[in-house]
This record gives structure tokens, sequence and C-alpha cells, in this order.
């Protein structure tokens, strides 16, 4: 039996992709006395020993490439009330963290205020994967919050539902 869809073009994959929920991470650090930052779909958990994580990142990313001169990344997983700061932070133009909370480490860590989890991570590598690269970070610090997170599906940003009983 053929599948429905069988030409693998953008908008096809797009809309494939999407069909996956996903939480939502801003990436951010201090560099050169200000803060950089960006929002991920693709974060993943990758081992507990030694303690790490990933995400993917566009080749064509103007702002991933500012992260090298960071000594320490922020990872926060973004709450549900974060749908609009997941929008500015993904923004090409404006200031990102306009009207957002934030915290900064010694190291340069920026987290947003109101997410589920930090993770103070540095890059440990990054692979190339076609028209994106993984990059592999370890965890250095993390801190758990009571925060219900925030789902990307289908182009959307969504909230949990509360189980009943």
């Amino acid at each position: 039996m053929p599948l429905a869809t069988t030409e693998l073009d953008n908008g096809a994959l797009r809309a494939a992709f999407g069909q996956f929920p996903s939480g939502v991470v801003a990436l951010c650090a201090e560099i050169d006395g200000a803060p950089v930052g960006m929002a991920a779909s693709s974060f993943v958990a990758v081992s507990m020993d030694p303690p790490l994580v990933a995400f993917c990142v566009q080749n064509t990313s103007t702002t991933w490439p500012r992260f090298t001169a960071a000594k320490r990344i922020g990872i926060s997983v973004l709450g549900e009330a974060h749908d609009g700061a997941a929008r500015t932070l993904a923004a090409k133009t404006g200031n990102r963290f306009e009207g957002l909370e934030v915290t900064t480490t010694e190291d340069g860590a920026v987290f947003i205020g109101g997410a589920s989890m930090w993770l103070d991570a540095t890059v440990t590598e990054q692979v190339p994967a076609g028209d994106h690269a993984i990059v592999l970070m370890r965890i250095n610090e993390l801190e758990i919050r009571d925060v219900a997170p925030i789902v990307f599906h289908s182009s959307k940003f969504r909230r949990l539902a509360a189980e009943e009983g």
C-alpha cells in the first residue's frame, strides 16, 4: 500500500514534522555584555551519564553563530504562559527580551523567568545534519520548577490539558 503523500517537498515535510508535539526552549547567553537568545522546538534529552541534551539549529541561523563566544548557555523550558515569549525569541528583528524577566549567572547563562526548568549548559559538539546542525550540550547545573510547559504542535503553541481526578 503506498502512502498518500509521496512528494517530499518542504511543505509536506513541514506539515509532517509539525504533527509531532514538542516542548519549546529558550537558549540564551550574555555575549559582549548583552543578552542573546533564540527559541527552539527541537530540544531533546540525550544522556544521563554524562548529562547531555541536544537541539537542532538551521545552518542559515544568524543568531546561533553569536553563541560561539558564550562560556555557558542558559536553556529555559518555556512555561504555558510563554507563547508570546516564544514568538519574540524566534523573531528575526526587534528586542527578543522585551517584557521578559531574566536571570543571568556569573558565567553568562541567561534564564527566562516563569520557565518550568533551567539548564546551565556548555556546547560540547556540533554535528552537521543536512540543512541543520545537531548541537550537543553538557548540563552543568539545573533547576526544576512546578510550571506546566508550553507545547508546539502543528505550527501552534498549545497548553497541556490537566488530568481529571
